[in-house]
């Protein structure tokens, strides 16, 4: 299972993360801006063809399910971080940033509150739209003052206007998936049977 190419690919997106922000972090501009690009390019390549290929030569299985979110939130999250750390945006700009972060804390709790009861969450066409606009800002970020000028705009400039973008999608697909979620709760709290006197008794005492 484990040397399936389907998981080998989300493995090394896993193992992508910290070259990616080594790079960023510890390579001077403008080689370490495109080397992180180029790994980081990579790993969003990899984020398709790993559902693809599992998909299409019928080898999905639990460790694939199981990796391939927990990659992506990784990925997300250490970028995030990492672009905060060598200031290429700051301020009001950190705020889109935390929007979300705090949607991939949500849907992670949801998913795995939903697992339990055997639910599952699909993902939305917004939400595939928002993923897209994440991954082509991050890859504008990543470059940043090494990139060409697009027009008046940096290629920073560009990354951020992304980014904004990008949260303003989170909160609404945050929020389908919240509702959702919130739905499924209620009518698993709703099939419960009510408990009886004897047992509430031993419950309070």
């Amino acid at each position: 299972m484990l040397t399936q190419l389907p998981n080998l690919l989300t493995l090394s997106r896993i193992v992508a993360i910290p070259v990616v922000v080594c790079l960023m972090l510890f390579v001077e501009a403008p080689t370490g801006n495109w080397l992180a690009f180029a790994v980081y390019c990579y790993a969003s390549i990899t984020d398709f063809f790993d559902g693809y290929l599992a998909r299409a030569w019928k080898q999905q299985s639990s460790l694939g399910r199981f990796l391939d979110p927990i990659a992506d939130k990784l990925l997300i999250s250490a970028l995030l971080l990492a672009l905060v750390g060598v200031d290429r945006f700051d301020g009001v700009h950190i705020l889109p940033a935390a929007v979300i972060l705090c949607r991939e804390i949500l849907v992670s709790g949801l998913r795995e509150f939903l697992a339990t009861a055997r639910v599952g969450l699909p993902v939305s066409t917004l939400a595939k739209w928002k993923t897209t606009v994440q991954i082509l800002a991050l890859g504008f970020l990543i470059v940043g003052p090494a990139g060409p000028q697009f027009g008046p705009l940096s290629t920073t400039q560009v990354g951020l206007y992304g980014l904004w973008i990008a949260a303003l999608l989170t909160l609404v697909t945050g929020f389908d998936y919240l509702v959702a979620g919130l739905r499924h709760i209620r009518r698993a709290d709703g099939a419960k049977p009510p408990a009886t006197g004897g047992a509430q008794g031993a419950e309070n005492s």
